[in-house]
């Protein structure tokens, strides 16, 4: 791949990481889409920027469990209406005048929360029974072995 090519899809990535970022305080604004179009981005141009994005403690897991399809886990669901409707209703309710604008407002919120009430929710496994952790999807096992093995040969 040429340098060029290999730039503009990191740059293209790395724009994705922001506005995902900002999409988690914004709801208009959606995460998702965003971190996924960065990790196939990044998977293009950057083996280090993809591992960094999927292993990031705040996202990776998250990015990891949608693409294979576990879904998202029930409190981050939780969390992302809470948030949405929090920062709606306050817009809606102080920083809005205009009658038409409010109701797009909130039909936007309404869709939004349908769209993520109809996402699979992942509900983690126990590692064994009876225990209280949780254990990663075997993918994501392997990608963090892989990760923690590249780290102790660079150390």
């Amino acid at each position: 791949m040429s340098k060029i090519k290999q730039i503009a899809w990191t740059a293209c990535g790395t724009t994705c990481v922001v506005l995902g970022v900002i999409g988690m305080f914004l709801p208009i604004l959606p995460t998702t889409p965003f971190l996924l179009l960065a990790a196939f981005c990044y998977a293009r141009s950057s083996r280090r920027f993809y591992d960094w994005l999927v292993t990031n403690r705040w996202c990776g897991a998250y990015i990891r469990n949608y693409r294979e399809g576990h879904g998202i886990a029930r409190q981050h669901k939780a969390g992302v209406i809470l948030l949405l409707w929090l920062t709606i209703g306050g817009t809606v309710g102080f920083a809005v005048s205009l009658w038409w604008v409010r109701l797009i407002l909130i039909a936007i919120a309404v869709a939004v929360t349908v769209h993520v009430l109809k996402i699979r929710t992942y509900r983690p496994t126990p590692c064994r029974p009876g225990a209280t952790g949780v254990q990663a999807p075997p993918s994501a096992q392997a990608m963090i072995a892989g990760a923690i093995e590249k780290r102790k040969g660079l150390a």
